[in-house]
Formats: structure tokens, C-alpha cells, sequence
């Protein structure tokens, strides 16, 4: 489990990785951290730990929902070691 950092992840931060890595025709990050406050494995901070991201993106066509969800993970790795404890992802092909 990643420890809290003192500077949290942004929604932004995570926009800016995906559309320079995925190239996407549409997406939407937001951070519902603050909703997650008190549940097990939160670090208790109000932002910067549990995003939901949807994201559509021509990358995808063809790969099966597993393989879109990799591609996601892969471009956030370095961002997900900075604090991250939850992503819900929506990946779909153009």
C-alpha cells in the first residue's frame, strides 16, 4: 500500500498523464476521495486517493476490457506509487 504524500495527486496531474499518453477523444477525472474518508486502506486525506476516470479513446479499439484498463494503469503507474489507492475506470473505444 502507498503511503500518503505530502502533495497529494491531482485530477489534473491525472488528465495531463492520459491525454499525453492515450490521446483521447473524451475524458472526465474526478476525485472522490473525500467520499472515501474513514473506509479501510484510506489515508484519511480529502483529496489525492480515489479517482474515477472515463476516458474514450481510439487506443482502444479492438482490445478487450482488460487490456483498456492496463493501458490506463501502465500511463498512471507513476502516479499511482505517489498515493493512489483507488481508480474506477471507464475505458471505451471510439
Amino acid at each position: 500500500m502507498s503511503q500518503a504524500n505530502a502533495f497529494p495527486v491531482t485530477a489534473e496531474q491525472i488528465e495531463a498523464v492520459l491525454r499525453a499518453a492515450l490521446e483521447p477523444e473524451s475524458l472526465q477525472v474526478v476525485d472522490d476521495s473525500l467520499a472515501h474518508a474513514g473506509h479501510a486502506g484510506s489515508s484519511g486525506a480529502s483529496s489525492g486517493t480515489h479517482f474515477t476516470v472515463q476516458v474514450k479513446a481510439r487506443c482502444f479499439n479492438g482490445l478487450s476490457h482488460v487490456q483498456r484498463h492496463r493501458l490506463v494503469y501502465d500511463a498512471l503507474r507513476n502516479l499511482i506509487a505517489q498515493g493512489i489507492h483507488a481508480l474506477a475506470i471507464k475505458a471505451e473505444p471510439v
